[in-house]
């Protein structure tokens, strides 16, 4: 019998719906019968495209002893961390204060009514393996300590809640020098360009701000720029692209940027085509990175994106090979044999694959099987593009020319049962997240400028009119929808992320001459305003991550600094309202601004590698400049001037191509195209440390 999750909106939910256990979502009525009953609260936490959760679900969460006992024991409740990305940041800061490490599934044991974590971990085998302990191991001793250690277990829960409640604690500093600044790119660079074994994440949060520091001349200029380009050919020709058919996985395995694990995130995709279409826009014009971002768009435009004009959240990394498979497999829908390729390809063919992509009988993934990698940079020749497309065509039963749109398996029954072409695809989590959304938005309206691609933008504008015209109920906007249906008050990042990504759309009208700019402007400040009523916090600055009333179910209220795969809340805010000031000419943005940082100035200083968001907002604080012209925009547009904001003008002096403000400053009108660009450019840097 279907337990309480079967009638969730969350797919992620849904798929323990059939689990022996009997779980709870998140409520308070989960939350009251722990404490009535003296029972631990066991909590998981997950998404619905993970592999280990994935996992986790087949094995110890369908053991029928398990569930007995952990019925008997605990108070189950499941966590959508893609849901709550709140509830998840606390319990992940406490496991991985406990083991060192983190990541998901997320499992923790709290105590009732206070709710403190006191032990917990990751992924737990079903049976004793991989070093770990069974699950039901686990469970009877948590059960036991909780019983008869009542000293311990007081100590513990003290611990760990001090330190939970310490890192609420902000010191503000009375004073932003710009040593911090280059202290931050220095320090994060280093980060981007570290080679460790073990795996590779795209960390678009460090690329961004070495990308930010590789503007300035220093003695590291140079590999700066070379870290920064070594990561867009990582990305753009390494497994972690899918070659075939558009759109990057999440991470790979190796540190070789080969084996991915398969997943598909919306958040990924979105940094990613930012991230290459601001490399582009720097001169590093290598034809590998208009390709992926082509590819990916294609991806999004067929696969992600419903009829309503938003963009799906994920897809899974694994599919069934066949209909009757109990289980699906990681990555099959992605990667070949070789005999496979001897079979679809000409040995013609073959043999240019092979020069363009590293193929061995031998494969480089688990069982023989081959992922796609490229050996070098460059245009693909007109064979190998050709035999990709015949990929492509065995892969979803039609050549991706005439493959406009491809129906979402929205669930492991669809998946087994619709007829599909060729290959069964992964399952895709068809839910729509407001900050998810707003990253692949900025990455489409970066796209549109430098690439000047008005298809582009049409993508984007859909996307973002979605937002705005169905994320409201009483006059609050909503993170998820789910087809239709808005759920779950949205938080900081939703805030942070949209307005970012209508100040992206307001410049890339501009660099197309789009009659809309205006309207995404005027939107951006509507939404700081309601940010600003809900999660601005007024002793100390800076923004919450939830509400007042969503936070009173919480052990603590977080105002996130941390990046993690997404950049933190707090550094895209304050970096939005130095922009906003620039455009709308208004000083208590920048105010706001200020006192953020220096909120989370000492931060900055003493947890400089943690946070790179941060170091970009500084930047923008130091180097802001407000550009108004009437002519050349799209060529200035389509550069990289990374603190820059731009607005068309119509009262310039009738020989003046632009006026550049740096600060509270404006520059002597700039007559030519030269002149222009050098006052940007010098504004830019005036604050080289």
């Amino acid at each position: 019998m279907p337990n309480r999750l079967a009638q969730s909106a969350s797919l992620y939910l849904r798929k323990h719906a059939d689990n022996p256990i009997d779980w709870w979502p998140w409520c308070e009525e989960a939350l009251a019968r722990a404490a009535q009953e003296d029972k631990p609260i066991f909590l998981s936490v997950g998404y619905s495209s993970c592999h280990w959760c994935t996992v986790m679900e087949g094995e110890a969460f369908s053991n029928l002893e398990i569930a007995e006992f952990m019925n008997a024991q605990y108070i189950p409740i499941k966590v959508d961390r893609e849901e709550r990305p709140d509830i998840d940041s606390i319990y992940m800061q406490a496991v991985q204060a406990m083991t060192g490490q983190g990541g998901w599934p997320l499992n923790m044991f709290l105590t009732p009514g206070d709710l403190v974590p006191f032990y917990g971990g990751t992924y737990f085998p079903e049976e004793p393996r991989y070093g770990r302990p069974g699950f039901l191991q686990v469970l009877e001793a948590i059960r036991g300590f909780y019983d008869n250690e009542k000293q311990k277990l007081a100590t513990q829960k003290e611990k760990l809640s001090g330190y939970l409640q310490s890192s609420t604690v902000l010191s503000p500093v009375s004073e932003l020098q710009p040593e911090l600044l280059s202290k931050g790119i220095a320090k994060n660079t280093v980060v981007l360009s570290n080679k460790t074994p073990g795996p590779s994440f795209p960390m678009i949060p460090y690329a961004a701000i070495a990308l930010h520091g590789s503007r300035f001349s220093t003695p590291e200029q140079e590999q700066v720029q070379q870290a920064c380009r070594q990561r867009g050919l990582d990305l753009a020709l390494g497994g972690i692209y899918d070659h075939v058919a558009g759109g990057f996985h999440r991470y790979t395995v190796d540190p070789n940027w080969t084996v991915p694990h398969f997943e598909k995130m919306l958040y990924d995709n979105g940094q990613i085509v930012e991230y290459l279409a601001n490399l582009w826009s720097t001169g590093v014009e290598e034809p590998a990175f208009e390709r992926a971002i082509a590819g990916t768009v294609a991806w999004l435009k067929r696969e992600m994106t419903a009829e309503a004009g938003y963009f799906y959240a994920a897809q899974d990394a694994d599919n069934f090979v066949k209909t009757d498979d109990p289980e699906p497999e990681e990555g099959r829908f992605y990667t070949w044999t070789y005999e496979e390729l001897t079979t679809i390809l000409t040995s013609t063919v073959l043999a240019e694959m092979r020069d363009a992509f590293y193929l061995s009988p031998e494969g480089n993934f688990e069982d023989g099987l081959i992922v796609l990698q490229r050996q070098q940079s460059g245009v693909l020749s007109t064979q190998v593009e050709e035999a990709l497309r015949t990929l492509f065509q065995v892969r979803y039963g039609e050549r991706p020319e005439s493959l406009t749109t491809f129906p979402p398996a929205i669930n492991n029954q669809v998946a087994k049962t619709h007829p599909w072409p060729s290959r069964i695809p992964p399952v895709t989590d068809t839910k729509m997240i407001v900050a998810w959304n707003s990253l692949m938005i900025s990455g489409l309206a970066r796209a549109t400028a430098v690439f000047q691609q008005p298809g582009y933008l049409a993508l984007a504008t859909q996307a973002a009119t979605f937002i705005l015209d169905q994320q409201w109920s009483t006059g609050r906007l909503h993170r998820v929808n789910y087809d239709g249906e808005i759920a779950v008050i949205a938080q900081s990042e939703d805030y942070a992320l949209l307005i970012k990504a209508l100040l992206d759309l307001h410049q890339a009208c501009q660099s197309l001459a789009v009659d809309q700019a205006h309207r995404w402007l005027e939107a951006a400040q509507t939404m700081q305003a309601e940010f600003d009523e809900h999660l601005w916090a007024v002793e100390g600055g800076g923004y919450f991550n939830t509400s007042s009333e969503t936070s009173e179910e919480l052990l603590i209220r977080e105002r996130s600094w941390l990046d993690n795969a997404t950049p933190a809340a707090n550094g895209v805010a304050i970096a939005n309202l130095i922009r906003l000031s620039l455009v709308c000419d208004r000083t208590n943005y920048l105010d706001q601004a200020e006192q953020a940082l220096q909120t989370f100035g000492q931060v900055m200083d003493s947890s400089t590698q943690a946070c790179p968001s941060l170091f970009v907002a500084l930047d923008w604080y130091f180097h802001r400049t407000s550009v108004r012209t009437c002519e050349e925009f799209t060529a200035l547009a389509s550069t990289y001037l990374p603190t820059a904001m731009y607005t068309q003008s119509t009262d310039l002096p009738p020989d003046a191509m632009g006026l550049v403000c740096q600060g509270f400053s404006c520059l002597e009108p700039a007559t030519t195209q030269r002149e222009l660009k050098q006052q940007i450019s010098e504004s830019l840097t005036r604050h080289q440390a």
